[in-house]
């Protein structure tokens, strides 16, 4: 089973030598969201032992696609497509909106 891990939608970036979080940033947001998702199905394709070519069949993406993203470009990849393929290996997905206290909210991504 994997471990818990958090993947805040806030992104870091360079800033006076310092790294801070800017909720702003909405492609390194997107990045992190995708990257996680993409974590999971590189996750599962190891522990089924599976080739590139096995988990594009069972997962609906195209192979190219799938070995892209494999390599951290996930351009060619939406959250949806990347969300209906995890369904399809099993996992459940859950997406929570809630109040937040602060200006304005986080998005992020728990994988359990």
């Amino acid at each position: 089973m994997m471990k818990q891990r958090v993947m805040d939608g806030a992104g870091p970036r360079e800033k006076s030598g310092q790294v801070v979080a800017d909720p702003g940033l909405q492609g390194v947001d997107r990045f992190q969201i995708k990257s996680g998702l993409v974590q999971a199905i590189a996750w599962t394709m190891q522990h089924r032992s599976l080739t590139q070519q096995a988990m594009a069949e069972i997962s609906g993406i195209a192979r190219p696609r799938l070995s892209l993203a494999l390599r951290g470009d996930f351009s060619q990849l939406s959250e949806r497509k990347l969300m209906d393929a995890l369904t399809r290996l099993g996992f459940d997905i859950e997406i929570k909106v809630k109040r937040t206290r602060k200006a304005q909210g986080v998005r992020q991504l728990v994988l359990s």
